[in-house]
């Protein structure tokens, strides 16, 4: 149902922490549990490995915190030809720009080719989270964390059809968590998360959306993995969501990320899929 999914990266949480308060969930005085976070860690990961995916792990290192939400460390792509690329995010805030370095060694030794829409706060900032493969198209939101001028260098960079959306809401500062694929028809939609052109816009672009409001999308449902016709899932998801999945066959898998809810990522938030081709 879906052919993607059963590759990811992740970050070992050993040093998952929250040191700054760069999104409205973030609070310092509210630290996750080290112990708690890394045993629902280790169970996303045994969820999805489950499901049929394979997973690296990446080591974190002890200065860059949030390094634990992988999805925001780059685009990951394959061409037709094999070639593999990955666009390594230019975060917004300074705090997390220490991880670009650890990704790059991480890619380039493995043999992919990297390149980057801006580096050291210079040029357009983007960030992975931002952006899902749909129909053919590169969709990229921009707003709270990527610039809309990365849109266009991703473009060029890739040379594929790029789709700006622009994103409104502060609690859903990434498209990762306001947006969903579930397969070629299918895909979970907040509308409530973008402005009113963009938000029909990608409603006219997905054949039978999964409409969610905003206080389901604050249960972080759309910030779900699909894997094949598994849909990996935090819980305490929108019981209605789960309901419609479930009706439309997908195998839906509930996993308690909640210690990393307090840093405003889910499940999504904490893998980065290795297998989008790219047209």
């Amino acid at each position: 149902m879906h052919d993607t999914g059963r590759r990811q990266l992740m970050v070992r949480p050993d040093h998952y922490r929250i040191d700054s308060e760069i999104n409205p969930f973030m609070d310092r005085s509210r630290q996750p549990d080290p112990a708690r976070a890394l045993a629902q860690w280790e169970h996303l990961r045994a969820t999805l490995e489950s499901a049929g995916a394979r997973v690296d792990v990446l080591a974190q290192p002890d200065d860059a915190p949030d390094m634990v939400f992988a999805m925001n460390l780059g685009l990951a792509t394959t061409r037709p030809d094999g070639r593999r690329h990955v666009v390594l995010s230019h975060m917004r805030y300074a705090e997390r720009r220490l991880e670009t370095p650890r990704a790059t060694e991480w890619f380039l030794d493995r043999g992919w080719s990297v390149s980057r829409t801006g580096r050291d706060g210079i040029g357009a900032h983007f960030e992975a989270g931002d952006a899902f493969v749909w129909q053919g198209n590169l969709l990229v939101a921009h707003g709270p964390r990527s610039e809309e001028l990365a849109v266009k260098h991703l473009a060029n960079d890739l040379r594929i059809p790029v789709r700006g959306l622009r994103l409104v809401h502060s609690g859903m500062y990434h498209l990762d968590l306001a947006f969903c694929p579930l397969d070629d028809r299918r895909a979970i939609v907040a509308p409530s998360a973008f402005d009113d052109v963009s938000a029909q816009a990608l409603l006219a672009m997905v054949p039978e959306p999964l409409v969610i409001s905003e206080s389901e999308a604050m249960t972080f449902c759309a910030n779900s993995i699909v894997v094949d016709s598994t849909v990996v899932m935090p819980v305490g998801s929108a019981s209605r969501v789960v309901d419609r999945l479930c009706t439309w066959g997908f195998d839906v898998q509930l996993v308690d990320v909640s210690e990393f809810h307090k840093a405003g990522g889910s499940v999504r938030c904490l893998a980065n899929p290795l297998d989008l081709d790219m047209p």
